[in-house]
Parts: C-alpha cells; structure tokens; sequence
C-alpha cells in the first residue's frame, strides 16, 4: 500500500473531516483515522444526541466564538446553519429544533449524523483508513508525503482535522499542533474549554443538581474582573456547570476568583430593599423577608446561613456587617476556582494553531500552500450548543472549496 498518491489526503475523521472529504469529488481522496472507528467523538456530541448545529444566522452564530468570531464568520458566511440542516435532510435524516435553538436528529442519536457523512464519503468514493495515524506530514516540491505505518502517502493537499485535546479517548490528542509546528505554524496553547470548574471549598454543594436560570458570573484574576457573563447555572457535587460556567471556561484558570450574582439586583438596590424590609417588618425571620431578591428559598437558606446570620434572626436583630455579608452572598457570592475541568471532560479545546497564519476565507496555511486546517485544530472554541461542530462544517465547506479550485 506504501507509496500510493492521492489528490488529498485529510487527517482525522470526525465531523470536519468526514464532511470535506465528502465534499472533494470527484477528486481522489483518503481519510487516515487513528482510532478503530471514525467518529468517535461526534458519537458523543450532545451526551450521544448530537446537538448538531444552532439556529441563527452567521452574524449572530460569530458571537459564540469567544474572541474569534471574526475569523470563523466568512465559514459560516458560506456555510450557515441553515446550510447544515438543508444538507442534513437532504440525505435523510430528520432534524428537530428545541426551545433552546438547538438542532438535534429527531431520533435523538449521533449515529444518523455519522452514518450520514460515511454514506457520503463512500458515494464519493473516499477512501477511510482506520487504526492508521498520521505519524508526520512533510512537504517537497509542491508534493505532500503522510507517513503512517502502512508507509507513506502522498497528495498535492493535506487537511488536518485532528480536533484538539478534549476527550483524548475519542483521539484528539493534540497531533495536529504537532504537524502543523514541523510547517512552521505557531500553536497558541491550548486549554480545556467549555469544561464545568471545581470549587476550592464547595459550601453550596448540598444544592447538587439543582439549576439557576439567568444568572450572572464575574471572572476576577488577582484583583481584576476579566469579564462578566450571564446564563444558566448548574450546581455539581464537585462545583459549578451549566451553560454559563461552560462557556466562560475558556476564559477561566486555575485559582481564579468567580463571583456569583443570584440575584439579579443592583447591591445598593438591594441593600436598600434589604433595611426598607427589616425597618417595615422587624418581627419577621430574615429569610422570611426576602423575596424581592428573586432567589428560590432553598439556596436562600443556605446563602442567609453563609452570610453568618443565626437561624431564627429576624429583621430587627440583623445587624449591619450580617447584612453586608448577605448583600455580598446574593450579588456576588464568591467562589474559588481549585481548578478547571481538564480534557478528560471539557468538551472543546481553547487554543490551537494559530489564526494569523491560516486564511480564514479558505482555511489554507500562509506558510504553506495546499496545507488547510478545519475544526477545533485551529485556534476556535465556540460556546455549548451545537456551535463547535457548526464551525467543523463551515470550515471544511470552506477547505473543500478551495482544493477544488486548486486540484
């Protein structure tokens, strides 16, 4: 087998790469997959549902990249959403839409999803190599050469759609930053994102299981605020989850310090409510006085209780530093992160070949041409709710493109 050519050879078979190479016939292609099987992380995607994509359209989609809407924008330009779903039912399977905007296959399984983009990839008669990893990707005279166990391939393109470092046992290992490196590209280190955090003294830990909808998260690094978002929270055995942790984890490290509005009042607003109540009600239990804050009574007990305010205390007896504490523990409840979720549970990867060297109208190296990147190899996280893998089919839309063109 050692020495066959191909007019493109792609590097991984998950969703980006299955997806291009799908889309290069009638081009020679071959799929070199590492694991037993492709896919094996896609089949995982949505704790097996596969939330595939999410509605909206490119303007609003490149906001759920974090800092780096602007490079992903012309992929999802070219291929939307809408492109997603059109393709998706095209072939048979049927999509449904939740409340949330998520897109999952009807029947609830990632299997449809990939056995869509193998049906694909055998009608374009792609040829998938499993239990056969890229060990090095060189280049000489315009002429691409894989090296893998079985020998080495070569092609006049190479796409690397390796993904990152989350759920290594999937097979995203990180041996994409390694191929690209050995061209000269930069890798921006990579950590886990949209991964849950582990609070370093967890006093809410009781509430495990119980969510919180529209709450607000401050992320402060030694004494500054890095920045603020808001959504819905998951209280965990271990910490805090839920889309508004996940999200913000790309931004978050270990021992940073996360402050928690509850309540969606202003402090001065709330202290303010706070004396107005115990001045009209000083006979009444604290807790009991509450309700304007917009808190459910059982995490109101707990925070109450954390703010040092004995059970039985009533407005009359609340005392001044009490009540700073209790402002402080509805507005800006502070928790320290002993550390963020590694790759074993983060969904994506933060990081990853740098975007300054890739064109991001083609996905195509600047170093080196007929060398792409596509998926979470390049440095693009999106936030939870379909957008990572939207980004693996906009990108290698985008890469399949431009070989076309080239080949």
């Amino acid at each position: 087998m050692s020495g066959q050519e191909y007019d493109c050879i792609v590097v991984g078979a998950g969703p980006a790469g299955l997806f291009c190479a799908a889309n290069l016939s009638p081009l020679r292609v071959l799929v070199l997959e590492k694991m037993i099987l492709p896919g094996r992380k896609l089949l995982i995607a949505g704790s097996g549902q596969c939330n595939v994509t999410h509605v909206g359209d490119a303007r609003s989609f490149a906001s759920h990249y974090g800092d780096h809407g602007a490079f992903v924008k012309p992929a999802l330009m070219a291929f939307p959403s809408s492109a997603t779903r059109k393709y998706f039912e095209s072939r048979g399977v049927e999509l449904i839409e939740r409340e949330s905007g998520k897109v999952f296959p009807a029947s609830l399984s990632a299997d449809d999803i990939l056995d869509a983009l193998l049906d694909a990839c055998d009608e374009a008669n792609v040829e998938i190599l499993s239990s056969l990893p890229a060990e090095s990707v060189s280049c000489e005279n315009g002429v691409y050469r894989v090296k893998t166990a079985l020998g080495v391939f070569s092609a006049r393109a190479v796409v690397i759609a390796t993904g990152g470092k989350s759920y290594p046992q999937t097979g995203s290992t990180g041996d994409g930053f390694v191929f690209a490196e050995s061209f000269g590209h930069t890798t921006i280190e990579p950590h886990p994102s949209l991964s849950p955090v582990y609070a370093a003294d967890h006093r809410l830990s009781e509430l495990s299981g119980i969510s919180f909808a529209d709450v607000s998260v401050a992320i402060w690094r030694d004494g500054k605020k890095i920045l603020t978002r808001s959504g819905d929270l998951l209280i965990t055995r271990f910490g805090y989850s839920g889309p508004v942790i996940l999200d913000s984890s790309r931004w978050m490290r270990d021992g940073d310090l996360l402050k928690i509005a509850f309540s969606q009042k202003k402090i001065e607003e709330l202290d303010a409510l706070i004396r107005a109540a115990c001045a009209a009600s000083g006979a009444k239990q604290v807790q009991n006085l509450l309700s304007f804050a917009g808190v459910p009574e059982r995490l109101l007990r707990l925070l109450v209780r954390e703010a040092g305010v004995p059970d039985g205390t009533t407005g009359g007896q609340l005392t001044v530093s009490m009540r700073s504490m209790l402002v402080r523990n509805l507005t800006e409840y502070p928790v320290t992160i002993d550390h963020v979720g590694d790759y074993r549970v983060a969904m994506a990867t933060t990081g990853g070949v740098s975007l300054e060297e890739v064109n991001k109208k083609t996905c195509e190296s600047k170093l080196s041409p007929g060398l792409f990147f596509i998926g979470e190899v390049l440095d693009i996280d999106g936030d939870t709710g379909g957008y990572n893998i939207q980004a693996c089919f906009s990108t290698a839309f985008l890469a399949s493109k431009r070989i076309r063109e080239l080949l």
